[in-house]
């Protein structure tokens, strides 16, 4: 990145203080960044706008869509919901995992 960091709106870029998309890369700075892993939901997931169970509820993903999942954490995965072009966090429980 040359010049300044532009500042994006983090409900619709995955940028956070300590994280961003490897996406962004060219357009802000952030101490970390992370590429996206695909993941398809398999049950209906509430995409919310914080990690805790009990943050406002930005949309409801449904089964089969996609979800590019940055961080995973305590059960919890950050990342976008590409479709609907939002950022948030899912239930893990609500993901699809590789198989061996």
């Amino acid at each position: 990145m040359s010049g300044q960091s532009v500042t994006l709106d983090p409900s619709c870029n995955a940028v956070r203080r300590d994280l961003a998309d490897i996406r962004l890369a060219d357009r802000v700075f952030a101490p970390h960044y992370a590429a996206a892993v695909p993941r398809i939901v398999v049950t209906t997931a509430e995409l919310r706008e914080a990690p805790e169970p009990d943050s406002a509820v930005i949309a409801t993903l449904s089964v089969g869509s996609t979800f590019e999942v940055l961080e995973f954490v305590a059960g919890r995965a950050w990342g976008v919901a590409p479709a609907i072009e939002r950022v948030g966090y899912v239930d893990t429980r609500t993901l699809s995992w590789p198989t061996a």
